[in-house]
């Protein structure tokens, strides 16, 4: 693996850390690299949550690494599978991630923070998108995600001015979940993975596929979609061993073995 990215598994917790110092900026080659530790995240069925961190305290990501673009890298450039950062247009991981930003999350970072399913941000963190005001936009997602994920208005406020917006207006907003100091933000963030990880992991995946496959219908369709059987990960966890033993283990007394099928 690229020596920028380095995995560690914690339990059934793949921790995917990003290490190119200054500011944990992505070029195509790591990109690649983090496509295949999401991939292997992806295919490992040991594996239930995974988070995505930077090293240091100052960045998370600085996104796209500009002095590849200046020695030639190209806008368009093939960033491996999983698109850029490789996460961003990874469609099919059906697992939890947790983006635990520490620090600065600027352009496709942020971009590879909203591709995630939860965010746990350090207490001085800070996201924004500053494209536009280079030349281009941020097309790795937030130019899509951020006006599902934010009022249009701040929406377009963050990606037309590039302002940065602080932890206490994400969480205002609903952006970010969860902040804390930096010096814990790792700590946090593997236990959050082990609560969610403790939940049956059909279901999971089940969660992921209905909330994806229904966004933008109104809410009856989104019932008859969702039951309509066209949402594999919903009838297969409908039709598991773990949505017998669930209610098996709860009238037991005693935790839940889950074994994902």
């Amino acid at each position: 693996m690229n020596k920028s990215v380095s995995t560690e598994i914690i339990d059934d917790v793949l921790v995917i850390t990003l290490d190119r110092p200054k500011a944990n900026a992505i070029d195509a080659e790591t990109s690649h690299a983090l496509g295949h530790a999401f991939i292997s995240f992806r295919d490992n069925p040991e594996l239930r949550v995974a988070i995505i961190i930077g090293s240091g305290e100052r960045f998370f990501s600085a996104g796209w690494d500009l002095k590849a673009a200046v020695d030639g890298e190209a806008v368009n450039a093939d960033f491996g599978p999983g698109g850029f950062a490789g996460l961003t247009e990874l469609w099919d991981l059906n697992k939890p991630v947790i983006a635990a930003v520490n620090g600065l999350a600027v352009g496709g970072g942020f971009e590879l923070a909203l591709a995630a399913d939860l965010i746990i941000a350090s207490d001085d963190a800070q996201f924004f998108v500053p494209e536009a005001t280079l030349g281009f936009i941020p097309d790795s997602g937030g130019v899509l995600r951020l006006p599902r994920r934010l009022p249009k208005s701040v929406a377009m406020d963050l990606l037309m001015t590039g302002r940065r917006m602080d932890v206490e207006e994400a969480k205002k907003y609903g952006l970010v979940n969860r902040a804390c100091p930096v010096k814990t933000l790792k700590k946090q963030a593997i236990e959050w993975a082990h609560q969610i990880a403790q939940s049956a992991p059909l279901s999971l995946a089940a969660i992921k596929s209905v909330i994806k496959q229904t966004e933008g219908m109104d809410l009856e369709s989104a019932f008859d979609y969702m039951r309509s059987g066209k949402v594999d990960d919903y009838s297969r966890m409908l039709e598991s061993e773990d949505a017998k033993e669930g209610p098996l283990a709860f009238s037991e007394n005693r935790a839940p073995k889950w074994n994902g099928k």
